[in-house]
């Protein structure tokens, strides 16, 4: 249940929450920043699952398979780890730059905007690997 849980916290928010705000709301800034608050709780929520999932699968450890999902639940923490509290202090900082420099500098703006851009994707890509290995470990564990 846990496995599924985490799972399903992951899927529901990166492919109902996040698009769901930004298509509603008109305000791009806003939907960014409700969707980065509940990124945010989906990341603390992935490490605890992460850590639970871990020690009672090391406890059972006589469970056929427990390397395989061992190491499908640390690609997903890691995936966490990198997309969400490695990458996004960085998206966070280039975000308040590009509101500093929305009066200022046109080209700078543009600059910041393609960084963000840039590693908005590969945050996004973090998280698809994070969703499909989840399908992996959802399969794995039946």
């Amino acid at each position: 249940m846990l496995a599924t849980f985490w799972v399903g916290t992951v899927w529901t928010m990166g492919l109902v929450v996040a698009p769901t705000l930004f298509a509603t709301l008109a305000d791009r800034v806003l939907a960014g920043t409700i969707a980065g608050s509940l990124f945010r709780a989906v990341a603390w929520i992935s490490l605890a699952c992460a850590i639970a999932l871990a020690a009672l699968l090391t406890i059972r450890s006589e469970r056929p398979g427990t390397n395989t999902l061992l190491y499908l639940i640390a690609g997903m923490a890691g995936c966490t780890v990198l997309g969400y509290f490695c990458l996004q202090p960085y998206m966070a900082s280039l975000r308040e730059a590009m509101h500093v420099a929305a009066s200022a500098d046109a080209a700078q703006l543009a600059a910041l905007r393609t960084r963000f851009g840039i590693l908005h994707a590969v945050s996004s890509g973090f998280y698809f690997v994070q969703s499909v290995l989840g399908v992996a470990l959802i399969l794995k564990m039946r």
